[in-house]
């Protein structure tokens, strides 16, 4: 059964659910300023913004209070790299944001090193216990989804609260199955499957394409989990097409998608 019925429905939960991103290397805090007025918009606000550690500071001082504040560890490559890691994430915690999303060494766990990986996340969740830990797993650089189903796995064991498919800047983003391996996984697991989210991120423009994750999340997690506290879209353009599709100016032919 489909999770969501019109278009209007798809769009209201995923601006709810949405990380609104900008991860552009040209970066400014001009740039950030406007991405904190851009997350609070006439139909509702956003989930979070999703930003470098560098901003993380003025993205909690300018996003409301009710917008969380995500940066980005470890990203996009996922080194092995502790240190960098603990920097990156300890500047994260000390800027006042809420939430981590850090890259899953992927590169490691392909030459079969789980332990390099797992001591990542490890040194990730313990320095920033308290704040939500999403671990993106790169998926569209993992060959098959027993791979994907691995990466997942170690990410649980090691405390994430959400499984995030990809950076983004990689060829191949967020897919349709690749979000069907995981959210197996997080079903597949009796300590997560109450608790643990799923993000879904890079390459997601439209409200139309959200929603086979959307649906997704609701077959597996069920519609509960159809929440912010369960369920995200990173994306920094479909903020557009949602809006657009709240307020009536998308072309009816669009709304074939759904």
């Amino acid at each position: 059964m489909a999770a969501v019925r019109t278009p209007g429905d798809a769009a209201r939960i995923a601006l709810a659910c949405l990380d609104l991103t900008s991860l552009n290397d040209a970066d400014t805090d001009a740039d950030l300023i406007a991405l904190c007025e851009r997350a609070d918009t006439p139909h509702g606000h956003v989930a979070a913004v999703c930003v470098w550690p560098r901003f993380a500071k003025l993205a909690r001082e300018r996003a409301p209070a009710a917008i969380k504040v995500a940066a980005v560890a470890n990203f996009p490559d996922g080194s092995t790299d502790l240190e960098r890691t603990r920097r990156d994430v300890d500047s994260i915690v000390q800027a006042g944001a809420q939430e981590v999303d850090v890259v899953l060494p992927w590169r490691a766990l392909l030459a079969g090193d789980e332990a390099a990986c797992t001591t990542l996340l490890r040194t990730a969740r313990r320095a920033c216990e308290g704040l939500t830990l999403k671990v993106i797993l790169e998926t569209g650089e993992l060959p098959d989804d027993a791979t994907i189903v691995r990466a997942a796995q170690l990410a649980l064991a090691e405390g994430a609260d959400f499984l995030k498919t990809s950076s983004g800047k990689t060829r191949v983003s967020a897919t349709p199955q690749a979000a069907a391996a995981m959210l197996r996984t997080i079903a597949a697991d009796a300590q997560a499957s109450s608790r643990v989210g799923f993000k879904a991120s890079g390459g997601i423009r439209t409200v139309a394409a959200a929603v086979p994750y959307l649906d997704a999340v609701a077959r597996t997690l069920g519609t509960p989990a159809l929440t912010p506290a369960r369920f995200r879209i990173g994306a920094s353009s479909l903020l557009a097409d949602i809006e657009a599709v709240l307020g009536g100016s998308k072309p009816p032919a669009a709304a074939s998608a759904y």
